[in-house]
């Protein structure tokens, strides 16, 4: 495989039909399958709120939100398809629990206020783990990246507004937005994933230029960029060591508590169990769709291979 790696080095794309080594075909289809779930997964605990947003314009602009995830989660699939794997055998692997998502999808939205605190917060945290995605070695992953993260741009720009909304109105909506910021802050920053000295795959992937920079150092940016961010907003991060370190040049923060991530990660977080139900039913339910498009497809199929025949 020295030519696949020539080529990553060389910081050239690899392309379905290149050779490659088994090992980087199989990262790429269990992170972009991560990814994927991540996105139609994510699509629940906003979609929960699209009926009770507090206007006709708030409920276009969530519902259009929800879309976007959808179509972001059909791109990705159809990138780990290019790999060989058909997004049926994924889905069947999520929904036997056997392929993780993103735990940040298994917190509890209470307030309207969340819909901002998930926008701004976590897609702020997808937007710098993804962006460099855009360079990843695996051509059909990255062009997928392109557009999703123009999309989640909007998304946390969103977020950010219903934040400024409701921090600049009535004194109780200052206080639902401060308390949406201080039960998602610390699930946003475990969204980068582990401390670098307990990834056991970072190393890997950054060597094949999968990925580009590790947990720790994008967890790092996003802390820089959201800390100016929230002094807009007139909120406060919910950890008292949160500080400028001129010496680094970067703001340090608090401990994360990594026990809690991985109680999250392995099926004990507080809807875990009914966001994976709920995707279940949703499929099972869906069934009718799938075959109806089979059928139209292969309809279709046939009346064309007829007036090709004539």
């Amino acid at each position: 495989m020295d030519e696949f790696q020539t080529l990553v080095d060389a910081d050239e794309r690899i392309e379905p039909r290149d050779a490659m080594p088994e090992a980087y075909r199989r990262t790429l289809i269990r992170q972009i399958a991560q990814h994927a779930h991540s996105e139609i997964i994510g699509m629940q605990p906003e979609g929960n709120w699209i009926s009770r947003a507090p206007s006709l314009r708030r409920k276009a602009i969530l519902m259009a939100k929800v879309q976007d995830e959808a179509g972001h989660g059909l791109y990705l699939y159809g990138a780990a398809e290019t790999l060989g794997v058909d997004r049926a055998e994924l889905l069947d692997l999520l929904h036997e629990g056997k392929q993780r998502y993103s735990s940040i999808f298994n917190y509890p939205t209470l307030t309207w206020a969340d819909m901002g605190a998930i926008g701004w917060l976590v897609d702020g945290a997808a937007i710098v783990n993804q962006v460099p995605i855009c360079r990843c070695s695996y051509g059909p992953y990255a062009r997928a990246m392109v557009r999703i993260c123009k999309e989640e741009s909007f998304h946390q720009r969103q977020g950010f507004e219903i934040l400024h909304t409701l921090s600049r109105g009535t004194a109780a909506q200052h206080a639902m937005a401060q308390d949406a910021v201080d039960r998602w802050w610390w699930p946003s920053l475990m969204m980068f994933g582990p401390p670098d000295d307990q990834s056991p795959n970072s190393a890997q992937s950054m060597a094949w230029r999968i990925k580009r920079f590790s947990n720790d150092d994008l967890r790092q940016k996003f802390v820089d960029m959201t800390v100016p961010q929230a002094e807009v907003l007139g909120l406060t991060l919910p950890d008292p060591q949160i500080r400028w370190n001129a010496e680094r040049g970067h703001h340090d923060f608090g401990d994360i508590d990594w026990s809690e991530f991985f109680a999250v990660l392995n099926g004990n977080g507080p809807c875990n169990a009914v966001r994976l139900e709920r995707r279940r039913r949703a499929h099972e339910e869906g069934a009718w769709v799938r075959e109806a498009a089979t059928a139209y497809a292969d309809k279709h199929r046939r009346v064309s291979s007829t007036a090709g025949a004539a």
